[in-house]
């Protein structure tokens, strides 16, 4: 039998003559050794959570609610909420804050959240007097393990004064950040599971949060989280820098537990309603209803892709293969507030996220998710990079990468860039007709980059035009001296209904491409 010191001392006070090995006698008012202290955390702990559970069967958390937040409407819920007065990090000079989301309406899964000060981890208990439940009334008092929901992140992002909302953590493995002066929109996940495939899609869990006390000086926030789901278990740290654009820096150990058909790795999740390509839902005043108006993948070649976003009437998958991927994003582009008109939701506000991958994540593919839908509220748009390698059980799996939150741009693409996509049947202005069913006109502005210098001789400019499927009838460029650019018309043609083609289109001047490439896919009409 092997002992421990707590064996040892059991026995001894009940009168037995027993000293294991290695433990000398002492002397009977030796003072009792000291305690073994607490063992400093760090992101190693996390990992090592993550391996342990991946090697258990999956167990679902459900919180047992009352009624009253159980059946909640989404107004009630918004109602309940935290009192600012009694914030995490209140007194730090750092400007970072932290509130915790009760649960409730669609929030059910119980979220533990830690507090990291001095490198020590403690639980905070729940505490109903940390919400101010509105016109709510709980029938009965909840237990001090009962948990949260998720939290929120803030910072004073645009005044020295106002505390304003840096980051929220709220159901699944979701997540938001913002920059200045930038409104929600997009969200980011941690991992997505067969998306877009014939089975049931896995929604990953953040189950449990670490957050690190910031230091007086500290100019970023770490956050790292335990990830949980029936196929797969990962650890991430993340730590959030505010600022004009915000960044989240990411770094992911991930461990089937079987094997995964479908990884999808830095998921973004946005919703594109109607806007200038697409306008078969425009009803009302507001000209285009959208978060995200475009997909933008950076090859490992250095060649840049754009890729409008658009509502199918049906699914529609599209992947971009490349050995060494440089970075995917769902940017909104468009800016202007008149394209909207929209003082509520302010989708010209809303933040474009760019993934840029630290290392070299092998081959695969950015694959575009785009889901039909009738109404703004759905996110139908989702954007992700599969890995070819397998995610086998029992395998170890590492991705690192940053996530900025942006408004403009050219900050992520320098070369000209594709502002405009419009798409109209293929006959003359003016020409009352309509136009054949088999031929498309698709009409890209392009602007930045170069393409101002080239505006006193524009003939030098061209394009290079292709199509997975059928014909291009006619592809010509002109100047646009309103955006500063170029304008491309294309007419496209498939002759058999029903059949769906990937256009695309670059200009170049003198051997050198001048833009980005312009991808688009449209369908004939059955």
């Amino acid at each position: 039998m092997t002992l421990t010191r707590r064996d040892a001392v059991v026995l001894l006070g009940a009168g037995a003559a027993l000293v294991p090995a290695g433990l000398a006698a002492q002397p009977a008012d030796a003072p009792p050794p000291p305690a073994p202290g607490p063992v400093a955390f760090d992101h190693g702990v996390v990992i090592d959570r993550a391996r342990k559970l991946a090697s258990a069967p999956f167990e679902a958390r459900t919180a047992e609610l009352p009624k009253a937040l159980a059946e909640m409407s989404f107004d009630a819920y918004r109602d309940i909420r935290f009192r600012r007065e009694k914030a995490f990090f209140g007194k730090s000079p750092s400007g970072f804050r932290m509130e915790l989301f009760h649960l409730g309406f669609l929030y059910k899964d119980p979220v533990t959240v830690n507090l990291v000060r001095e490198g020590v981890p403690a639980p905070i208990p729940y505490d109903a007097s940390l919400f101010d439940f509105g016109q709510t009334k709980l029938s009965q008092r909840l237990s001090i393990d009962t948990g949260f929901a998720g939290l929120r992140l803030l910072y004073p992002l645009n005044r020295p004064t106002v505390m304003d909302e840096l980051g929220v953590f709220l159901g699944a493995s979701y997540f938001r950040v913002l920059g200045a002066g930038q409104h929600y929109g997009i969200s980011a996940r941690g991992l997505a599971l067969s998306t877009g495939e014939p089975e049931p899609e896995e929604f990953p869990t953040f189950r449990e949060f670490w957050v690190e006390e910031p230091r007086p000086d500290a100019t970023a926030l770490v956050v790292h989280a335990l990830l949980d789901s029936p196929s797969i278990t990962g650890a991430y740290r993340m730590v959030l820098t505010p600022g004009d654009e915000t960044t989240v820096d990411v770094g992911s150990t991930l461990f089937p537990r079987t094997d995964v058909k479908k990884l999808g790795v830095a998921p973004l999740t946005s919703m594109y309603f109607y806007g200038e390509n697409d306008r078969r839902h425009y009803r009302g005043y507001r000209p285009e209803v959208h978060d995200s108006d475009g997909l933008l993948v950076k090859t490992g070649s250095g060649q840049a892709i754009w890729r409008p976003l658009m509502n199918p009437e049906r699914l529609q998958k599209t992947g971009f293969g490349d050995g060494n991927l440089r970075g995917f994003g769902l940017l909104q582009r468009d800016r202007l507030f008149e394209h909207y008109q929209d003082l509520e939701v302010r989708y010209d506000l809303r933040p474009s996220y760019m993934i840029e991958p630290n290392g070299d994540w092998g081959p695969g593919r950015a694959e575009l998710l785009e889901l039909p839908t009738d109404n703004e509220t759905a996110d139908n748009i989702v954007a992700y990079w599969v890995p070819d390698a397998p995610a086998t059980a029992g395998s170890t799996l590492r991705y690192s990468y940053r996530i900025r939150a942006l408004k403009l741009a050219e900050r992520v693409s320098p070369q000209a860039r594709a502002i405009h996509t419009f798409v109209a049947e293929a006959r003359a202005s003016g020409d009352p007709s309509p136009g054949p069913d088999h031929v498309r006109r698709f009409i890209v502005d392009f602007s930045g980059g170069d393409l101002d210098y080239w505006l006193d001789d524009p003939t030098k400019v061209v394009t290079e035009t292709g199509a997975s499927l059928g014909k291009i009838n006619a592809a010509f460029v002109m100047p646009n001296r309103e955006i500063g650019g170029f304008r491309l018309f294309l007419d496209h043609e498939i002759p058999e209904p029903g059949a769906s083609a990937e256009i695309r289109g670059v200009l170049k001047a003198g051997g050198k491409t001048l833009t980005e490439t312009w991808v688009f896919q449209w369908t004939r009409p059955a």
